[in-house]
């Protein structure tokens, strides 16, 4: 959802912003539901973003990590397409199989709105150590109930949930998800729930897509 004010066009040049979505936030700015505007969390109360803006895929609500936030909606197309990579690091419940990571590499059965959904290839792999990322407010999860391990999944794909359903599907559910980048942008140390304005997005974007 965008904020319902007039358009970039009409306000001056576009802008660019990477965000760090904690989790508890909705991917959206505002709500048309009362209710819900009352019991959720928005990204307009982390910044004044200006008019017309759009975050560029989603994030579920329990989600961390980056968001591409932009007024520009052709720029909004083009890295939503499937040419574009995003990495994703998932704490799992378990340890990863070798097997478990060939199937999540050459791509899984899952199920979209009730309807079967072949997820396409993709790079998967476990990550020897644990990344260094700000703790949450709650533990996920308490070591005593066994181990957990964290993986890597880049995916050209933004499925509803999807990372989440593929884990599963191999017996590895995900308990945190972070999306880490978004073709050329890191997330980086941008601490949870900070901004940082693009100023030379369009050069990083246009070296990214000439290679």
């Amino acid at each position: 959802m965008t904020i319902d004010l007039p358009s970039a066009e009409a306000t001056g040049p576009h802008r660019h912003f990477l965000l760090h979505k904690p989790a508890g936030y909705l991917s959206q700015f505002i709500s048309a539901f009362p209710r819900e505007a009352r019991l959720k969390r928005f990204l307009g109360e982390l910044y004044d973003f200006p008019p017309g803006i759009m975050a560029v895929g989603r994030l579920d609500e329990d989600s961390e990590g980056l968001l591409l936030l932009t007024t520009d909606g052709r720029l909004s197309e083009t890295v939503r397409s499937r040419h574009m990579e995003k990495e994703y690091y998932a704490q799992v419940d378990g340890l990863p199989t070798d097997d478990a990571l060939l199937q999540l590499q050459q791509g899984v059965d899952i199920s979209i709105h009730g309807k079967s959904f072949r997820t396409s290839p993709c790079l998967a792999h476990a990550l020897p150590v644990a990344p260094t990322l700000a703790p949450r407010a709650r533990p996920v999860r308490d070591d005593r109930h066994g181990p957990t391990s964290w993986l890597s999944l880049t995916l050209t794909e933004g499925k509803f949930r999807q990372v989440r359903k593929m884990t599963a599907v191999v017996g590895l559910p995900t308990l945190r998800l972070v999306r880490v980048r978004i073709g050329p942008w890191h997330l980086g140390d941008l601490p949870p729930g900070q901004v940082r304005e693009l100023t030379d997005l369009d050069v990083a974007f246009s070296k990214k897509v000439d290679n």
